[in-house]
């Protein structure tokens, strides 16, 4: 099934957190938290302001965000838990940092 968010909402799949510590302890599932760092699925057409004027959203597919804690409602697609929210819920994009050059 394919899905389109409309408006300025996003589909959003969450990223899998480490089950570890940095001490090596592994958490239990029942006390994990649900992680807060998603990958943007598909986004709708944009925000419609008061002047009936659409603004394009500012994410695209395949970006890597991070969302505030309890935003977003959950769904299942084709058998994947997924989240549609609002690019409000949106904290920012997780961009991947530059390499250095060898000397």
């Amino acid at each position: 099934m394919k899905f389109r968010p409309l408006h300025d909402r996003v589909l959003v799949r969450r990223l899998d957190q480490d089950d570890k510590t940095a001490g090596g302890i592994i958490i239990p599932d029942t006390v994990q938290e649900k992680p807060m760092e998603g990958e943007i699925v598909s986004v709708g057409t944009g925000h419609i302001n008061d002047n009936g004027e659409v603004r394009p959203l500012d994410v695209k597919s395949g970006d890597q965000i991070l969302f505030t804690k309890w935003s977003g409602t959950e769904v299942t697609i084709d058998g994947e838990d997924l989240l549609v929210m609002k690019e409000s819920d949106i904290m920012g994009i997780i961009e991947a940092g530059k390499k250095k050059k060898a000397a």
